[in-house]
């Protein structure tokens, strides 16, 4: 109720400190203020109560109320409606190409490669509301899932429907897979064209060289993040599909081409990652997030409106009723 109401100057509320004071002061010099008249008995008199003595505090009460608003009233009270205009700078178009190619359901990351890194791109893709962002998946071959845009709720759902099937033919086309992601990214206006390419072996298959597709984005000022995904070592991979439709899993050695990502990254002017484990996958899309930011410009605007004047108002209206009274109703008692 009170979150849009400030105080401009609330040094002044000190000044109740001294509201004790007057109350303690009134209290010892009452009996000072009443005329008295000392008589041996008053059995001769006959006595009745005055209800017009019995309510002359209210004079001091009056007073006090008054100094208490003429206290708050320098305290400067006031309400404060703010309304934020927000404007963002041309965001950042972002492709992610994902190797769906039947080694990313390796078991080595949890529960395996391909959902691991759903997992995380779908929290990486929540987090830039301001930018565009698309899906390239590629295998043997490459093909666009989503085409960038803003709406994050198709980005999303199409990443939740990326799995390996035997649409794509067997492979790692990591050309082809940077190739279609530059062709979604080569005529747009974004401040920033980033491709995000993320594989698991090295390039196998397609008929575009990797080194000619990474010209192809440096040709369009594309800067590309490489993530080699995969622990050291040996691995549980698929090796074999079993009459049922399920894969035999069998220990396999993981082998990235890192010197190409690194080309790759380093002649796009991006930064290649090594993904061993989920946690490490995880930092990684949190360091390309901050690596690249959208600016955005907030403008907030204040209207102010000053609520002292109806304080100073009621404060010297109750000081004018204190002394019509003082003057009139109670002027043969002071």
């Amino acid at each position: 109720m009170f979150d849009n109401f400030t105080f401009e100057n609330p040094q002044f509320f000190w000044l109740f400190l001294l509201l004790p004071l007057a109350i303690t002061w009134y209290i010892l010099s009452r009996k000072k203020q009443q005329a008295s008249l000392k008589i041996s008995t008053i059995k001769g008199f006959k006595t009745s109560g005055s209800w017009i003595t019995k309510i002359k505090p209210i004079l001091f009460a009056l007073r006090l109320i008054a100094l208490s608003l003429i206290i708050t009233a320098l305290a400067r009270p006031r309400t404060v409606d703010v309304s934020t205009k927000t404007k963002t700078t041309r965001g950042i178009d972002i492709v992610m190409s994902i190797d769906v190619s039947a080694s990313m359901l390796a078991k080595d990351l949890k529960p395996n490669r391909l959902e691991a890194l759903k997992e995380v791109a779908a929290e990486f893709i929540k987090g830039r509301p301001n930018d565009r962002i698309g899906l390239v998946v590629y295998a043997g071959e490459s093909f666009t899932k989503t085409p960038i845009t803003s709406d994050k709720s198709i980005v999303l759902n199409s990443l939740k429907d990326v799995k390996y099937d035997d649409v794509l033919e067997n492979g790692t086309a990591i050309g082809m897979g940077l190739a279609t992601s530059v062709n979604r990214l080569k005529d747009s206006k974004a401040k920033s064209k980033v491709i995000i390419l993320l594989t698991d072996g090295s390039n196998n298959a397609g008929f575009i060289d990797p080194k000619i597709a990474s010209e192809l984005a440096v040709e369009y000022g594309i800067k590309t993040y490489t993530i080699g995904i995969g622990t050291n070592g040996m691995a549980l991979t698929p090796v074999a599909i079993l009459p049922d439709g399920s894969f035999q899993y069998g220990r396999g050695k993981v082998e990235i081409d890192e010197k190409l990502l690194k080309e790759i990254a380093k002649a796009t002017k991006g930064k290649y990652f090594r993904a061993t484990d989920n946690k490490k996958l995880e930092q990684i899309y949190q360091e390309i997030d901050k690596l690249e930011k959208t600016d955005i410009e907030e403008f907030k605007f204040y209207n102010y409106q000053e609520k002292f004047r109806s304080l100073v108002l009621l404060a010297g209206f109750l000081v004018f009723i204190e002394f019509l009274l003082r003057y009139t109703l109670f002027r043969s008692f002071i």
